[in-house]
């Protein structure tokens, strides 16, 4: 998908009255990047394509009653600022270790007018406090065996796992096929014919004996 291909994608599928609010996020990334690498250099250039589309397409893949979504390793807030600006329905968390993308993703939070309906969390994933979300995202954070039992604690039973992933996307369903169950399926990504998303729920270790409830 080309940089014109991603815009016209994004004018025939998301509320015209956020289009400015994206124009704006992706301005205040590229002033960003002089003082922090918040996205690679060689996909500056490509930004709609890559970063804009790339977290947009999650959003009709989330159930449609969902209300409560939870990033890890939010970065410079793809795909959660993004997120937030499509979904006003939607309560958007952002974990984020690092202190200088802490105060970047909540003052743009700030300035996209979004911060009522988004909360950034300044920890690691390993000690913040379970809650459960009808939503997980984590877009290169890691592999999908290090993520399932980093994030199932913020799950219920319901929740939907949205999780991007490049060519490796069929190897790590596979590598975690013995130790985890659920309904998982690998859907195409809209932004590169080499990446997919891994859609879950219902996912649980196999030697659980319960589930979380809401």
């Amino acid at each position: 998908m080309t940089e014109e291909e991603a815009r016209a994608w994004l004018g025939d599928n998301v509320p015209r009255e956020t289009l400015p609010g994206l124009e704006k996020l992706v301005a205040i990334v590229i002033d960003e990047m002089p003082r922090q690498n918040l996205i690679a250099a060689s996909t500056a250039d490509h930004i709609w394509n890559r970063h804009i589309v790339d977290s947009a397409q999650l959003v009709p893949m989330a159930p449609p009653n969902a209300r409560s979504w939870i990033d890890l390793g939010s970065g410079a807030g793809f795909p959660g600022m993004v997120v937030a600006l499509l979904c006003p329905q939607m309560h958007m968390t952002l974990v984020e270790s690092r202190r200088k993308r802490i105060d970047f993703l909540r003052t743009t939070a700030s300035l996209l007018g979004v911060d009522t309906r988004v909360t950034v969390i300044g920890q690691r994933i390993e000690v913040l406090r379970s809650n459960p979300h009808d939503v997980i995202s984590a877009r290169a954070f890691a592999p999908l065996d290090r993520l399932l039992p980093l994030g199932h604690r913020f799950t219920h039973t319901d929740t939907c796992w949205l999780l991007p992933k490049g060519r490796s996307a069929a190897s790590e369903l596979e590598a975690v096929v013995d130790s985890w169950q659920g309904e998982f399926g690998i859907v195409p990504s809209l932004t590169d014919s080499d990446a997919a998303i891994i859609v879950a729920s219902r996912v649980q270790p196999r030697s659980s004996r319960g589930r979380p409830k809401r």
